[in-house]
C-alpha cells in the first residue's frame, strides 16, 4: 500500500518543476527593475548638474549686478580693454543686448514659459551635455527674470541691469551670455542627433 501511495504521489514532482520558469521570471523582472533602478539616479545625477550649473551662471550674474549697481551705477565707464571692452551700467527693458524695449512684459512671460519648460524637461534628462546647455538657460533666465519682477519701474516691468560692452556691440550682462552659450550648445547638440534623454539619432 505504501508502495502504491508512493507511485501515485509521483506526479506532484512535474508541479514543482514546473514552478521554476516563474521563480526564474521574477528574477528577471527583478533584474529589469534593479536595470531601471539604475537609471533612476543617473537620471538624478544630470538633474543635480543641470541644477548646479544654474544656481552658479545666477549666482555670478546677481552678485556682478549687484556690484555694478553700488559701484558703477551713475559712474564714469571703466576701460578692461582699452576702447575693446569696457564696463558701463545702463539699464535695458528689452530683450538680450537692448532689442524690443517696448514689449517688457513680453520678454518676462517668455523668461517664465522658458523657466517652465526646462523644468518640465529636467524629468527625462539623461544626457550630461544637454543638462549643462539647459543649466545655463534656466540660471540666465532666472537671473534676467529676478530684474524683471524686482527692479523699476514695476513688477514684471522692471529694466535689466547691462554692463558690459565690447566695442561695436550691444552692451550685455553675464545672464545674456549664459542664455547664448546654452543656445549654441543646444543648436551643437541637436545637429549631433544627441537627444536630452541620451539617445543618439544618426541620420
Amino acid at each position: 500500500m505504501a508502495e502504491a501511495e508512493r507511485i501515485i504521489g509521483t506526479p506532484d514532482i512535474p508541479e514543482t518543476a514546473g514552478d521554476e520558469p516563474e521563480r526564474s521570471g521574477s528574477v528577471s523582472d527583478g533584474a529589469a527593475d534593479a536595470g531601471e533602478g539604475g537609471d533612476r539616479p543617473k537620471g538624478r545625477r544630470k538633474i543635480a548638474v543641470l541644477f548646479a550649473v544654474a544656481a552658479f551662471a545666477y549666482a555670478c550674474d546677481l552678485v556682478s549686478k549687484m556690484i555694478v549697481v553700488a559701484k558703477l551705477e551713475h559712474h564714469d565707464a571703466i576701460d578692461v580693454l582699452g576702447d575693446w571692452l569696457r564696463f558701463t551700467a545702463i539699464r535695458n527693458a528689452g530683450a538680450a543686448f537692448g532689442f524690443g524695449e517696448a514689449f517688457t512684459i513680453i520678454f518676462t512671460c517668455i523668461a517664465a514659459a522658458v523657466i517652465v519648460v526646462i523644468a518640465r524637461l529636467a524629468r527625462k534628462l539623461y544626457s550630461l551635455p544637454w543638462a549643462i546647455a539647459l543649466g545655463l538657460l534656466l540660471g540666465g533666465a532666472l537671473g534676467n527674470l529676478t530684474d524683471r519682477i524686482f527692479r523699476a519701474p514695476g513688477v514684471f516691468e522692471g529694466a535689466v541691469v547691462d554692463f558690459i560692452a565690447p566695442k561695436g556691440f550691444a552692451v550685455f550682462n553675464l545672464a545674456d551670455s549664459a542664455i547664448v552659450c546654452g543656445g549654441i550648445l543646444i543648436v551643437l547638440l541637436s545637429f549631433r542627433g544627441l537627444d536630452p534623454d541620451g539617445t543618439v539619432h544618426k541620420d
